[in-house]
C-alpha cells in the first residue's frame, strides 16, 4: 500500500494534490535546503580544481541533482557523504583538462542553469556534447547563450534555427570577447565566464543591470583572476589552477521567499529563517516586502565562502500595495510569483513591471500566476512585462493548478493559508524541482493539520 501523508491526494503516480486548509497560527523555525544557484556553481567550479573539495547542505532540489548527474557523466567523480539523503557532497576536481567526453546525451531535465553553465564549460572541452532536457526546458530560448559562445569561437547549434535544445557542442580553442549581455541573465553571464576561463585572451561583460553574482564571488574566492564592478566583468584566463573551496551552502532565499510572505500576510504569524543566504543581488523579495510595511528583521549577519548569509525573522504585518520594477527585478525574478500573493492580501495597489522573462520560465508565470489568483478571488490583471493587484479583496479557496511550476505549487500553497475554505494545488509533487521539503516544512509551521 502506498504511504499516506496528511493533506496528500494520490491521484496518479504522477499527479499529487494538496490540499491546504485556513490556520489559526503559523510559527516556527524553519531551516530552507541549500541555495540552488550556489550549488550549482560549487560542484561544477570545484570540478575543475585539482584537488576536489567538501560541499555541506547541497540543494537536494532535481535541478542541482541534474547537474551533479551531468558531470558524472563526462567522467567527474562525485559522492554522497553518509547516508542517501546526505546534503554533503565529495567533489574530486578533474582539473582543467579532466573532462571526458560522455557517451550518452546528457540530460540537464527541467534545469536551465545546468544547461546554460554546463554550456559554457563545455564549449571549451575537446570532444563533441549534446544536451537536452524535458519538454518545459526544450522550449525556453538558448539563441542567448549560442551567439556569445560563437563569437568566442565555439561551434555550437540548436534545434529551431539556433533558438531551443537539444543542443549540440563541438568544443575546442576560444578567444575572449567583448559583450554585452542583451538581459540581465546571470545563467548567460555565468556560461561566458566559464569558457571565458580557457580563452586565449579576455574576457569582459557589460551589463545594464546587474543579475545575481554567485558566480563571481566563487571565481574570486578560487583565486581567478576576475575584477567586478556595478556594470562590467573582466577575467582572465586561467594561469594557475582554481583553488578548491569547502563550504557550508547558506539557505536559498527563493525557497526562503515563500515563508516570509506567508509569515507578513497570515494574521497570526512569526517565523524565524535560519541561516540564509543574503547576497545583495537576491534580496529584492526582502526589500520589497519591507516597503509594503512587512515587520521583517535580519540578525546574526556573517560570511561562508565570500558569500553573506543571517537569520531572518518575520511576523504578521498591516501589507500595502507598492510599484516593482526596473533594477529590482533581476533581484527577486524567482519570487514574482510568491510576491503577487503578498500583492493580493496588502491594502491598495501592487504594481510589477519590467518582468518579460517571466513569459519564458517554466510556465508563463505571468499567465499562471493571473489565471490561477484570480481562481482564488484575487483581483488580478497581466500586463505584457508583468501584473497590476487589487489587493485587499478576500480570497476563497478552490481548486487550483500549478501548470507544472515549482514557484507557482508553493505560491499557492501560501495563498491557501489566509485563503476562506480549502485550496487544492494539483501537481503539488512539482515543489520537489527546487525545494523537496517545501510540504513537510509547511505543515511543521501550521498549528493544525492540512
Amino acid at each position: 500500500m502506498a504511504e499516506q501523508f496528511v493533506g496528500l491526494k494520490l491521484s496518479s503516480a504522477k499527479a499529487e494534490t494538496r490540499t491546504i486548509k485556513p490556520c489559526p497560527t503559523l510559527e516556527g523555525e524553519i531551516i530552507i535546503p541549500g541555495d540552488k544557484s550556489i550549488s550549482h556553481r560549487a560542484v561544477i567550479l570545484n570540478n575543475l580544481t585539482r584537488d576536489g573539495a567538501r560541499i555541506d547542505n547541497f540543494a537536494p532540489g532535481r535541478d542541482c541533482l541534474a547537474t551533479v548527474r551531468c558531470l558524472k557523466a563526462l567522467g567527474v567523480k562525485i559522492d554522497r557523504m553518509g547516508s542517501s539523503d546526505s546534503h554533503t557532497l565529495l567533489v574530486s576536481g578533474t582539473g582543467e583538462d579532466g573532462l571526458k567526453e560522455a557517451s550518452n546525451v546528457l540530460n540537464a531535465e527541467n534545469s536551465a542553469t545546468t544547461m546554460r553553465l554546463l554550456g559554457g564549460l563545455l564549449a571549451s572541452q575537446p570532444f563533441l556534447s549534446v544536451i537536452t532536457g524535458d519538454a518545459s526546458l526544450r522550449n525556453r530560448p538558448m539563441d542567448r547563450l549560442i551567439e556569445p559562445l560563437r563569437l568566442m569561437g565555439a561551434d555550437i547549434w540548436g534545434r529551431g534555427r539556433d533558438s531551443f535544445a537539444p543542443l549540440v557542442i563541438k568544443g575546442g580553442k576560444l578567444r575572449g570577447i567583448d559583450f554585452t549581455l542583451p538581459v540581465p541573465s546571470a545563467q548567460i553571464k555565468s556560461a561566458i565566464l566559464l569558457a571565458g576561463l580557457f580563452a586565449s585572451s579576455n574576457t569582459v561583460l557589460y551589463q545594464k543591470i546587474p543579475s545575481r553574482d554567485h558566480t563571481e564571488r566563487m571565481l574570486k574566492w578560487m583565486g581567478a583572476s576576475l575584477e567586478s564592478r556595478e556594470n562590467s566583468i573582466s577575467l582572465l584566463p586561467l594561469s594557475n589552477p582554481l583553488v578548491p573551496v569547502n563550504l557550508r551552502v547558506p539557505g536559498d532565499i527563493s525557497s526562503a521567499a515563500y515563508f516570509l510572505v506567508a509569515g507578513a500576510i497570515h494574521p497570526n504569524a512569526r517565523l524565524v529563517i535560519k541561516d540564509c543566504g543574503i547576497n545583495p543581488t537576491r534580496t529584492g523579495i526582502i526589500d520589497i516586502l519591507l516597503a509594503m510595511g512587512a515587520r521583517l528583521k535580519i540578525y546574526n549577519e556573517r560570511l561562508e565562502a565570500g558569500e553573506p548569509l543571517a537569520d531572518i525573522v518575520v511576523e504578521s504585518s498591516e501589507l500595502t500595495g507598492t510599484e516593482v520594477g526596473g533594477d529590482t527585478i533581476p533581484r527577486l525574478i524567482d519570487e514574482i510569483p510568491v510576491l503577487a500573493v503578498a500583492g493580493c492580501v496588502a491594502k491598495g495597489k501592487t504594481m510589477i513591471r519590467d518582468a518579460g522573462e517571466l513569459r519564458v520560465k517554466e510556465s508563463d508565470r505571468i499567465a499562471t500566476v493571473v489565471s490561477e489568483l484570480s481562481r482564488l478571488g484575487a483581483k488580478i490583471e497581466p500586463l505584457p512585462d508583468g501584473m497590476v493587484i487589487y489587493g485587499g479583496k478576500p480570497l476563497t479557496g478552490t481548486e487550483v493548478d500549478s501548470h507544472f511550476d515549482h514557484r507557482l505549487a508553493m505560491s499557492l500553497a501560501v495563498a491557501g493559508l489566509v485563503a476562506k475554505e480549502e485550496t487544492a494545488v494539483k501537481h503539488a509533487q512539482v515543489a520537489q524541482v527546487s525545494y523537496p521539503t517545501f510540504w513537510q516544512d509547511l505543515q511543521q509551521a501550521l498549528s493544525n493539520e492540512f
